[in-house]
Protein backbone atom coordinates (compact mmCIF):
# COMPACT_ATOMS: atom_id res chain seq x y z
CA UNK A 1 0.00 0.00 0.00
CA UNK A 2 1.39 3.43 -0.80
CA UNK A 3 0.88 6.04 1.48
CA UNK A 4 2.22 10.12 1.81
CA UNK A 5 4.04 10.61 5.01
CA UNK A 6 1.93 14.25 6.38
CA UNK A 7 4.48 14.72 9.53
CA UNK A 8 7.29 17.28 7.46
CA UNK A 9 7.40 18.96 3.99
CA UNK A 10 8.80 16.27 2.39
CA UNK A 11 5.63 14.58 2.00
CA UNK A 12 7.40 11.58 1.34
CA UNK A 13 5.45 8.28 -1.11
CA UNK A 14 6.00 5.33 1.54
CA UNK A 15 5.18 2.00 0.34
CA UNK A 16 3.82 0.11 3.66
CA UNK A 17 3.09 -4.06 3.81
CA UNK A 18 2.63 -5.93 6.58
CA UNK A 19 3.79 -9.54 6.65
CA UNK A 20 2.31 -10.87 9.95
CA UNK A 21 2.74 -8.68 13.01
CA UNK A 22 5.78 -6.54 11.11
CA UNK A 23 4.92 -3.76 9.13
CA UNK A 24 7.95 -3.09 6.91
CA UNK A 25 8.02 0.71 5.61
CA UNK A 26 10.17 1.87 2.54
CA UNK A 27 10.63 4.99 0.99
CA UNK A 28 10.68 7.66 4.31
CA UNK A 29 13.32 10.07 4.52
CA UNK A 30 13.62 10.51 7.98
CA UNK A 31 12.36 8.58 11.04
CA UNK A 32 9.45 10.61 11.32
CA UNK A 33 7.41 8.60 8.20
CA UNK A 34 8.11 5.35 9.53
CA UNK A 35 6.32 6.35 12.99
CA UNK A 36 3.61 8.15 10.90
CA UNK A 37 2.96 4.84 8.54
CA UNK A 38 3.10 2.77 11.38
CA UNK A 39 0.66 4.45 13.22
CA UNK A 40 -1.82 4.87 9.90
CA UNK A 41 -1.79 1.10 9.88
CA UNK A 42 -2.81 0.34 13.59
CA UNK A 43 -4.65 3.59 14.80
CA UNK A 44 -4.94 6.81 12.39
CA UNK A 45 -5.57 9.61 14.56
CA UNK A 46 -5.72 13.53 13.02
CA UNK A 47 -6.57 17.42 14.41
CA UNK A 48 -9.83 18.77 13.32
CA UNK A 49 -10.02 22.45 12.85
CA UNK A 50 -13.56 23.29 11.68
CA UNK A 51 -15.64 26.69 13.42
CA UNK A 52 -18.74 26.81 16.04
CA UNK A 53 -21.92 28.79 16.31
CA UNK A 54 -21.60 31.90 18.17
CA UNK A 55 -24.99 33.84 19.69
CA UNK A 56 -22.82 37.07 18.30
CA UNK A 57 -24.58 38.76 15.30
CA UNK A 58 -21.15 40.07 14.18
CA UNK A 59 -19.11 36.95 14.74
CA UNK A 60 -21.32 34.13 14.35
CA UNK A 61 -18.85 31.75 13.96
CA UNK A 62 -15.48 31.07 16.09
CA UNK A 63 -12.89 29.26 14.86
CA UNK A 64 -11.59 26.42 16.39
CA UNK A 65 -9.36 23.31 16.70
CA UNK A 66 -8.83 20.15 19.11
CA UNK A 67 -5.57 20.70 21.24
CA UNK A 68 -4.39 17.41 20.01
CA UNK A 69 -5.45 14.50 17.62
CA UNK A 70 -8.68 12.39 17.82
CA UNK A 71 -9.03 8.85 16.13
CA UNK A 72 -9.40 9.18 12.12
CA UNK A 73 -12.64 7.32 12.22
CA UNK A 74 -14.09 9.27 14.68
CA UNK A 75 -14.18 12.73 13.00
CA UNK A 76 -17.87 12.27 12.06
CA UNK A 77 -18.88 11.71 15.56
CA UNK A 78 -16.92 14.64 16.61
CA UNK A 79 -18.31 16.97 14.34
CA UNK A 80 -21.90 15.87 15.10
CA UNK A 81 -20.93 16.99 18.77
CA UNK A 82 -18.89 20.40 17.71
CA UNK A 83 -22.20 21.41 15.90
CA UNK A 84 -24.42 21.56 19.18
CA UNK A 85 -21.66 23.78 20.65
CA UNK A 86 -23.00 27.73 20.65
CA UNK A 87 -20.69 30.00 22.15
CA UNK A 88 -22.24 32.85 24.11
CA UNK A 89 -19.35 34.58 25.64
CA UNK A 90 -16.27 36.61 24.80
CA UNK A 91 -13.48 34.16 24.14
CA UNK A 92 -9.40 34.14 23.72
CA UNK A 93 -7.46 31.86 21.27
CA UNK A 94 -7.20 28.87 23.75
CA UNK A 95 -9.81 28.87 25.73
CA UNK A 96 -11.42 25.67 25.45
CA UNK A 97 -14.67 25.40 24.10
CA UNK A 98 -15.25 21.68 24.13
CA UNK A 99 -13.70 19.58 26.89
CA UNK A 100 -12.43 16.17 25.96
CA UNK A 101 -13.80 15.32 22.80
CA UNK A 102 -11.65 11.79 22.44
CA UNK A 103 -8.86 12.68 24.81
CA UNK A 104 -8.90 16.16 23.36
CA UNK A 105 -10.00 19.66 23.84
CA UNK A 106 -11.68 21.60 21.14
CA UNK A 107 -10.41 25.40 21.82
CA UNK A 108 -10.40 28.43 20.40
CA UNK A 109 -8.32 30.11 17.56
CA UNK A 110 -9.98 33.39 17.57
CA UNK A 111 -10.95 36.07 19.78
CA UNK A 112 -14.64 36.76 19.97
CA UNK A 113 -14.95 40.34 21.44
CA UNK A 114 -19.11 40.99 23.86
Amino acid sequence: MEIICIVCPNGCRMEVSVEGEEIKVAGNLCPKGVDFAKAEMTAPMRSLTTTVATSFPDSPRLPVKTRGEIPKGKMMEAMAKIRTVVVSEPKQVGDVILPDLFGTDVVATGVLAG
